[in-house]
């Protein structure tokens, strides 16, 4: 109907994967999202620990699986397990929400990266595996060299996706404090780590923009709110303003104001 529009795969996706965080959305709001958008989501992360303390969980978890959309809890739950030594109530408790995904992530506690890898291999027996590399803290200066090695021995131990942390802020760890992106940490990680294999958490659109700019329309983005996903959608296909000339071919460029 449109030509020139990028292909973009279906689901289940390899690239151009897009996670959604729901911060306890309600059950009538996830069943828009879902009728709204669910063909574009390939995961969705129930925020830090909101699905502990939010009702009817288990039901909305079933509304995005019936989307084909991989659900999880956040990985700052996990951590909570993790530091009171309950591992194998966080798999209980996963179980009982019929989570058919789990992030590993280390940015609240000091988890060694021997441990963490040990955790990746036995969830990803079980379930889908997404883990999360750099600290929750602000102001922290990235180690680039430490960022690559952990993804790379993630991946190697099970890990399905690695995501690049930035909180739902975006301005940590990628980011530098006014959201701008950590350019030299950014391509440092890209030449050691695939990046069909990474999930960029990029909560503000002009993180969105900046990563389609680089990575084309296939990047997989994450940390993305339910209100925006349709609108990621068309920065991807550029059908919004921000996008619109980076994928038309070039006779179309001389369009360009």
């Amino acid at each position: 109907m449109l030509d020139f529009l990028p292909d973009r795969e279906t689901k289940p996706r390899s690239s151009g994967v897009t996670m959604v965080m729901d911060k306890g959305i309600g059950i009538r709001q996830a069943e828009d999202l879902a009728e709204t958008a669910g063909h574009l989501i390939d995961f969705l992360k129930l925020g830090f620990g909101t699905s502990f303390v939010s009702h009817k969980v288990k039901e909305k978890v079933r509304i995005y699986q019936k989307k084909n959309i991989r659900v999880y809890v956040g990985g700052t739950l996990l951590e909570a397990f993790l530091v009171r030594g309950q591992f194998d109530d966080y798999l209980r408790y996963i179980d009982t929400l019929g989570c058919d995904a789990t992030e590993v992530s280390d940015g609240c506690i000091k988890l060694p990266g021997e441990e963490k890898c040990r955790i990746i291999e036995r969830l990803a027996k079980h379930y889908t595996v997404v883990s999360e590399v750099g600290s929750k803290e602000a102001g922290k200066s990235p180690d680039a060299k430490q960022w690559v090695a952990s993804m790379q021995d993630e991946l190697a131990a099970g890990s399905s996706f690695v995501i690049g942390e930035a909180r739902e802020s975006g301005t940590v760890g990628l980011y530098e404090k006014n959201g701008s992106a950590d350019t030299a940490l950014i391509q440092d990680i890209l030449k050691g780590v695939p990046a069909n294999k990474i999930i960029w958490e990029a909560p503000l659109k002009h993180q969105q923009t900046w990563f389609i700019h680089l990575l084309g329309p296939a990047v997989n983005l994450g940390n993305i709110a339910p209100t925006e996903i349709v609108a990621l959608e068309t920065l991807r296909l550029g059908l919004r303003g921000d996008t619109f000339f980076e994928s038309l071919p070039e006779q179309f460029q001389k369009y360009k104001p």
